[in-house]
């Protein structure tokens, strides 16, 4: 009798037991990582420093079996692979940098996948010095020329930057790069940056204010002769902005006005061609605020020039009477000129709370230099009243004190106050660049801090 061959069983056997095993090694594709941008800055002892997201896959593989590790630093005195922290799982991981000293070093991130397979990229990373109340402070990414502020509530901020007309919204309360943005050029019609330096809120309405001067080189550029309104609507994160109207005429307006009034604050000749605008007798709007209890009435701050333009000189408030209409395009009409004694300072910025009471930041008529002093005066708003110093800012690290975001209640006990820097000037990372002049967005940053006032 013929016998069947064993081997027929054991042939389905073996397809079958090979069915029920995992696929192998090489069933997996490579996997891949990238980067939600691929500049991230940081700060020695900061507090919530930015960060940047990594997404991995990989085919034949669930990305929570992936793993993200930091496997190189060019610079393990900035940051070495041990400061990378990776946190979260699944395809979107969050990637943080803890920063040891000044400067720049390339960071690789590297994915591990199943079988064995990895792939890596490049996170060029960039660390500014400590600073001091660095618990307090924090970066805002995307630009580093912060001029001027508004409160929207929520803690967010809507801030100006003069090196361009584009306002950017930002949650004040954390590190990193704009909720969103409004780039105003194209709607004020500027070829150049107006030089934004000045803000006032009266309810929706957002007034904005140039610089009025000449360039730094004694140049006259138009589009610096501007103030322009935008309208808020929403608050905190879902605040939004449109361009209402523009006016192109305050400058002329001033230095009309001051020859017809003997050239008490010499602006024709501070405003002529070949004058810088940051002397003691030049001529430079840095603050913008509403007279108590007026919506049409805005106080015009200058940074130049002192009065009498000399060491020790007054501080200079022209008010404007018809704000409203010099926004769009009416001529100005003036109120008579406060000259505030602040310690020969001048306005850096100005702002008002819903009290009435205002704070002025106070710094020198200089170009950008730190190592000047910096003040915070309480005012009443009331012309012949005089400011009271409340704190003096730190000036060791690098940036000037620009901008006031908002005035608390002045009476109440521990009030804390947030102002931001202009850091354009700022050597930030120790390589001889100027902040305004770095070729990354996500590198370039001003620095907001909490004070409290005594």
């Amino acid at each position: 009798m013929r016998r069947h061959s064993p081997l027929r069983p054991v042939a389905a056997l073996t397809l079958l037991s090979a069915a029920s095993f995992p696929a192998h090694a090489a069933s997996y594709g490579t996997p891949t990582i990238k980067l939600s941008a691929a500049y991230l800055s940081g700060a020695v002892d900061s507090t919530g420093d930015p960060t940047v997201t990594v997404t991995v896959a990989q085919s034949g593989a669930d990305a929570s079996a992936l793993t993200v590790t930091a496997s190189g630093s060019t610079r393990s005195s900035v940051a070495a692979t041990t400061d990378v922290h990776v946190t979260g799982s699944g395809t979107s991981r969050t990637v943080a940098v803890t920063a040891h000293a000044q400067g720049y070093t390339d960071l690789t991130l590297k994915v591990t996948g199943l079988g064995g397979k990895t792939a890596t990229t490049t996170l060029h990373y960039a660390a500014s010095p400590a600073v001091q109340h660095s618990a307090d402070a924090r970066y805002l990414t995307g630009a580093s020329d912060a001029s001027a502020a508004v409160d929207v509530g929520g803690g967010h901020v809507v801030v100006a930057n003069d090196e361009d007309n584009t306002l950017r919204l930002y949650d004040g309360a954390a590190s990193g790069a704009p909720v969103r943005s409004w780039d105003l050029g194209g709607a004020l019609g500027a070829d150049k940056e107006v030089d934004i330096e000045g803000a006032a809120r009266v309810g929706n309405t957002v007034y904005w204010t140039g610089s009025l001067g000449n360039n730094k080189d004694g140049e006259y550029r138009a589009d610096r002769n501007t103030v322009f309104t935008t309208t808020v609507s929403g608050s905190g994160a879902a605040t939004q902005l449109t361009f209402g109207t523009a006016g192109h005429r305050l400058r002329d307006d001033l230095v009309a006005w001051d020859e017809a009034n003997g050239d008490r604050y010499g602006f024709a000749d501070a405003t002529a061609a070949g004058q810088a605008p940051k002397q003691i007798d030049g001529f430079n709007v840095e603050g913008l605020e509403f007279a108590p209890g007026s919506v049409t009435t805005a106080y015009v701050g200058f940074r130049a020039p002192l009065v009498p333009p000399q060491n020790g000189g007054k501080a200079l408030l022209v008010p404007v009477t018809n704000m409203d209409q010099v926004a769009r395009g009416s001529k100005a009409a003036f109120g008579t000129p406060v000259e505030l004694d602040l310690g020969g300072l001048s306005v850096r910025d100005l702002r008002r709370n819903a009290q009435g009471q205002y704070l002025i930041l106070a710094g020198s008529w200089a170009a950008e230099d730190n190592s000047a002093p910096y003040a915070l005066y309480s005012w009443d708003g009331v012309a012949g009243h005089r400011p009271v110093k409340v704190l003096d800012l730190p000036t060791a690290d690098a940036g000037g004190w620009e901008s006031v975001v908002s005035v608390p209640d002045l009476t109440a006990p521990g009030a804390r106050v947030q102002l931001i820097t202009d850091d354009g000037a700022a050597d930030l990372y120790g390589d001889g660049t100027k902040a305004k002049d770095l070729a990354h967005p996500e590198w370039q940053k001003s620095r907001t801090t909490w004070f409290t006032l005594s």
